[in-house]
């Protein structure tokens, strides 16, 4: 169930249809799930709780039609292949892979091998994929790096351009939020500027955050979901010192957008991302790896591809004005945060390694929650 099946709204602008980063026309996601084993873990059989997603940010090949974006990084206790070039040259030129982090060079040869592929014979040319990770090791034999390049052609063959799986698939599979089982969540928003209405998507990757910070749409309800009410996941206690102390994970954030922007503005998008983490409750712990890549579609078609010989010297492009970014702004951090609840209520209570077991947040307990901090407010007026 999602945040708006479930009867709850987080602000107050319109989604799209499909409430996902697949509003955006022409992004794809597509997820590959690696789940196999239970019980004692034993490094490269498992269990297994892993796998891949990917991000496509144009229908074509993104080598064929890059956009502009931007990233910007909120705690750096993580990674992100890629990120220089993006910074350097304002644009995103391959598709983005999310897994989890003994996987990344895996995932980064297999882009690699897919933009050979789809480039053959278009001359020389060079390949810079970008790909973030968060740890799912408490769950997932993470050391046998089960992840594998054709996990990522699997992703890439079943990109979807209109609804996005969630929870507990591909990337997300092995992750923990909150103290709850995590993983994949995306939303969307509609914004008007001017007489064109523009479209923000965000997809993340969360596996982050303190139970007791856990806020929703305000409301702290993190407070009403101790151990006595929803059990913490039962960690081995060597596993608790080193790896699970509170607010230990991290996210990935993808934000997309058809509106037409610079590289940075796209930045400053990216930037809105973490005002929506830090209404739910994150982006306050060391142990957390925070970081955000935007891009913008609006400008497909005038960016000139890499491996293309110009004409021209010049190209043309468009953007908004400054001052005109506040309702994309507003947008990002919106969709940000109900993509991460909806990582949460789409994944189910899952048992991993070493019998390791994460519980979902349900609707009821959710709901329950917002009901007990209204009630404390009541009884203090």
């Amino acid at each position: 169930m999602r945040v708006r099946e479930i009867g709850l709204t987080i602000g107050t602008l319109p989604t799209g249809p499909r409430n996902a980063i697949t509003d955006v026309d022409g992004v794809g996601v597509g997820h590959a799930t690696i789940v196999s084993g239970s019980g004692l873990m034993k490094v490269g059989e498992g269990p297994v709780r892993t796998g891949v997603t990917v991000v496509r940010p144009t229908r074509g090949h993104p080598r064929a039609t890059p956009v502009a974006a931007g990233t910007a990084t909120l705690n750096g206790n993580g990674e992100m292949t890629g990120l220089e070039w993006v910074r350097e040259s304002g644009l995103l030129t391959a598709d983005i892979g999310i897994t989890n982090t003994h996987s990344v060079g895996i995932v980064r040869d297999a882009l690699v091998a897919e933009d050979e592929r789809a480039n053959s014979g278009k001359g020389i040319y060079w390949s810079m994929p970008v790909v973030g990770e968060t740890y799912d090791g408490i769950l997932n034999d993470i050391e046998g790096r089960h992840v594998t390049a054709a996990h990522v052609e699997e992703a890439i063959a079943g990109l979807s351009y209109e609804d996005v799986a969630e929870g507990s698939v591909g990337g997300g599979t092995g992750m923990i939020c909150h103290a709850f089982k995590g993983g994949i969540g995306t939303s969307s928003r509609v914004v008007s500027i001017g007489s064109v209405d523009y479209t923000v998507g965000v997809l993340v990757q969360a596996n982050h955050g303190d139970r007791k910070d856990l806020r929703f749409d305000g409301l702290p309800v993190g407070r009403h979901l101790g151990d006595d009410v929803v059990k913490m996941p039962a960690l081995a206690d060597h596993i608790l010192e080193k790896l699970a102390k509170p607010g230990t994970g991290s996210i990935i954030l993808v934000v997309a957008t058809d509106a037409p922007l610079t590289d940075n503005q796209c930045r400053r998008l990216a930037n809105r991302a973490y005002v929506g983490l830090a209404r739910t409750g994150g982006g306050c712990h060391d142990g957390s790896g925070d970081i955000c890549i935007a891009f913008a579609t609006g400008n497909v078609g005038s960016v000139v591809p890499e491996f293309m010989a110009v004409e021209s010297v010049t190209t043309t492009v468009t953007h908004l004005a400054h001052q005109e970014l506040s309702p994309l702004f507003e947008a990002t951090s919106e969709a940000t945060e109900e993509a991460i609840f909806n990582a949460m209520l789409q994944s189910s209570t899952t048992e991993g390694r070493d019998w390791i077991t994460v519980q979902g947040l349900t609707p009821e307990l959710l709901k329950k929650a917002i009901s007990d901090v209204v009630a404390d407010v009541k009884d203090g007026l």
